[in-house]
């Protein structure tokens, strides 16, 4: 069937079943001045593609994000597997001096009957006789334990600093300002050095009070990106239709603003936790993280006080370190990727 307008400049033609089909209508429109005729056709909703599909689809694009989650997904089987098939004692101490190249024996010595013990490790083992990759797999879930503290606390605290500065405005949003800006340009590990120096008392810290104590250093950036978008949200179009209906702060807050802003939210997150995890190594290393607990920089921590890399104990400190970069890059891309899906002018044409 074809239908044409009183004034001649639009031709519209339907085609499909007639008896309440869902087929799409087409119309073939007419350009003004160049008197080109071009056809539209009107899909329906069923024709759109899901909010699933679509997210794959940008998956498949998004190459940064793709190989963030890839490495994620080799990390957490490592760990998966590793936790089922290498024995957890292998964590506990045995006796005698570092030793075991991958897959070389290992000779101890039973401290109580002086019997000669030899055994065959992958990574081979610290002073105390535990084994490299049982530390290994034991204490990347608690590293990350540390970077997830730390990284939900910063993204609370940002979060609420960015919507009461950003919303706000006025008085509040300049203190905040000031605040936010004020602790970016403090030395952020000499900081944390006295707070942790202070905290432990030479007992230690556990890995709880550990992620709190780096979620000092985690919420800055957080509030100020949170802040940006705020600002250019709050004056747009939608916003202002919800203030004419009748709608309170919160509410716009909560209805209007934080869905628009939850891939901001995911990428501070993610960002969040790797930087969290970069502070604490760091503290880790100079022997102020958890001394009874054997996360991935503590490792490393022992690694370094009893001469392995003076004496090339590689195999002590190496494999620690490889796993550390794996948990950045994979942390880095996923936090890029969200990023670049939030961000539009980041965003790459598909």
């Amino acid at each position: 069937m074809i239908e044409q307008s009183p004034e001649g400049d639009e031709v519209r033609s339907v085609s499909g079943n007639v008896a309440g089909t869902s087929a799409p209508e087409s119309r073939t429109v007419k350009v003004p001045v160049t008197g080109e005729q071009i056809e539209v056709t009107n899909r329906s909703d069923s024709d759109q593609p899901s909010a699933i599909s679509g997210f794959f689809y940008y998956l498949a694009h998004n190459r940064m994000l793709a190989g963030g989650i890839v490495m994620l997904v080799l990390l957490l089987g490592f760990w998966g597997v590793g936790s089922v098939v290498v024995d957890p004692a292998g964590a506990d101490p045995l006796a005698g001096p570092p030793s075991a190249a991958p897959m070389q024996d290992a000779v101890y010595f039973d401290p109580m009957t002086g019997e000669r013990l030899t055994v065959r490790y992958l990574l081979g083992t610290d002073s105390n006789g535990r084994q490299i990759l049982p530390l290994m797999i034991h204490g990347a879930p608690l590293t990350l334990r540390i970077g997830l503290v730390a990284g939900v606390v910063g993204l609370l605290v940002g979060t609420v600093f960015g919507f009461l500065g950003g919303y706000m405005r006025g008085a509040i949003d300049t203190v905040l300002r000031v605040l936010t800006d004020v602790w970016i340009t403090i030395p952020g590990l000499a900081v944390l050095v006295v707070i942790a120096s202070t905290v432990a008392r030479g007992e230690g810290l556990s890995v709880t009070a550990m992620g709190l104590i780096v979620a000092l250093l985690s919420w800055m950036w957080p509030a100020r990106v949170i802040r940006a978008q705020v600002l250019s949200m709050r004056e747009s179009n939608y916003v202002e239709v919800a203030r004419l209906n009748g709608m309170g702060n919160l509410e716009i807050v909560f209805r209007e603003l934080m869905p628009n802003l939850l891939p901001f939210l995911a990428a501070s997150f993610v960002g969040a936790i790797a930087s969290s995890i970069l502070a604490a190594v760091g503290l880790e290393a100079l022997g102020l993280g958890p001394q009874s607990e054997p996360t991935l920089g503590m490792t490393i921590y022992w690694s370094i006080y009893f001469g392995a890399l003076l004496n090339n104990w590689w195999w002590w400190w190496l494999p620690p370190v490889v796993l550390l970069a794996w948990i950045f890059v994979t942390l880095f891309l996923i936090a890029g990727g969200l990023d670049e899906w939030a961000n539009p002018r980041l965003r790459q044409s598909l």
